[in-house]
């Protein structure tokens, strides 16, 4: 089975057993990763508008009574 690679610089990984920084090449990989996720660089994208069309709009929710703001 070939060696995955860093996400990060692209060198091979070694394995889980012999490396603490997995799936990273290094502690200095990982940090970078975590540096781009805390920095906002990664993001999770939105729903899609076809998959929230069955949801009720906001004024209609069954949780706010009529008049509530």
């Amino acid at each position: 089975m070939p060696a995955s690679k860093c996400s990060i610089c692209q060198k091979p990984v070694p394995p889980r057993a012999e490396n603490a920084s997995f799936p990273f090449c290094s502690r200095r990989c990982r940090a970078v990763d975590l540096g781009r996720w805390l920095g906002e660089e990664y993001r999770v994208p939105d729903r899609q508008a076809d998959e929230q069309e069955d949801e009720l709009p906001s004024a209609h929710h069954p949780d706010r009574q009529g008049g509530d703001a």
